[in-house]
């Protein structure tokens, strides 16, 4: 049995009509840093919270290193849990803030002394080691939380969208932050977030969430690259994925605005002869503008007006309108467009993704 097992676990809240969660079915390795990732109300923290024992599971059952975890106490479970509201204690310093749970479990004072003057030092709080939170920066009082965290040295940690209350530099440093932790104590943790770049970017494999069902579970890449449906490549990728109503015809596609592209066998094979009404999609970074795959896919040459450019330093992002739908193309800093240009440009055949029309599945 892996570490954690979760096994047709549901959650309804009294005088609710549906499922907050169902059917969660998850295998977690002991040291895995696994995502829980979806938008607002799919379900991903209650999720966490069932796993903490802070709200009951309705039906199903949870499983931590063997161990049938349903009606066990939080306190009993052997986790560690950071929250979204930092929740440190105001007229308590750093240091007491850290030691305030070792305090609890009776730790002898030596061993508190010890933990609290690594946590300190790993976190980079030795200056602040005497301020009260009031005095902190929100990655500061974020640093204390994690510290809290970590000295109680549990096989697992629980975080709560832990980043989402600070700026974009502070994110992106506690994100380096965590990771370093994770891989310096080794201990399982379960991430929930909202924001998909905090998932890729931190978790060994990514659970995405939508009305309280999981749609995939895999490796970052594994959803970019392979995502089930539209909802995870929508979800996943930063800008979102393009998609675009089309009918195929042996290996034509025509758009609803009545243009058309044809692909090679090796891409329409995989419809297995399919034809009709699909919906296809394709990332940013695979419609291109430059003269290199202009002249190699010249045969399926499109053209559209600039509506706005995001000048993103490394990048340009270029919007506009094609086949009724807002379109955006990642292209290289070299390539300058500005609102009202026309551009041609082409989509990477190899890498539109079809989804079955009614269901929104992937074909391939």
């Amino acid at each position: 049995m892996s570490f954690i097992e979760m096994k047709n676990v549901c959650k309804r809240y009294a005088g609710a009509e549906k499922n907050s969660v169902t059917d969660f079915n998850l295998s977690i390795e002991k040291g895995e840093f696994i995502a829980f990732v979806g938008p607002s109300g799919c379900g991903k923290s209650t999720t966490l919270r069932m796993i903490a024992g802070f709200e009951e599971i309705t039906s199903g059952d949870l499983y931590i290193n063997g161990n049938r975890m349903n009606t066990v106490l939080p306190r009993d479970r052997g986790i560690s849990m950071v929250f979204q509201n930092y929740a440190l204690y105001p007229h308590m310093t750093v240091e007491k803030n850290i030691s305030y749970g070792l305090k609890n479990m009776k730790v002898p004072k030596d061993e508190i002394n010890r933990k609290v003057d690594w946590a300190i030092d790993v976190l980079g709080l030795s200056e602040y080691r005497y301020r009260k939170p009031k005095n902190l920066s929100g990655g500061q009082r974020q640093r204390v939380a994690l510290g809290r965290a970590i000295v109680k040295n549990q096989e697992l940690f629980l975080m709560d969208e832990p980043l989402s209350n600070l700026d974009a530099k502070l994110r992106v440093s506690m994100r380096t932050e965590i990771s370093r932790l994770h891989r310096e104590l080794g201990s399982t943790t379960i991430y929930v977030t909202h924001d998909q770049v905090e998932a890729m970017t931190m978790a060994d494999r990514i659970v995405n969430m939508k009305d309280g069902i999981i749609q995939q579970v895999g490796k970052p890449m594994d959803l970019y690259e392979h995502p089930a449906n539209k909802f995870v490549a929508g979800f996943i990728g930063s800008p979102q994925m393009n998609f675009y109503d089309v009918n195929v015809k042996g290996n034509t596609v025509v758009f609803s605005d009545g243009s058309s592209i044809d692909l090679p066998d090796s891409v329409m094979s995989h419809l297995a002869g399919k034809e009709g009404e699909f919906i296809i999609g394709i990332r940013g970074e695979d419609i291109k503008v430059d003269a290199q795959n202009m002249d190699l896919y010249k045969e399926n040459k499109m053209f559209a007006t600039v509506e706005n450019v995001e000048i993103m330093g490394n990048e340009n992002n270029l919007y506009f309108n094609f086949a009724n739908t807002q379109t955006i193309a990642r292209v290289s800093k070299y390539e300058i467009s500005k609102p009202g240009d026309t551009i041609d440009f082409v989509f990477i055949p190899s890498r539109i993704h079809f989804f079955d029309k009614q269901t929104e599945k992937s074909l391939f």
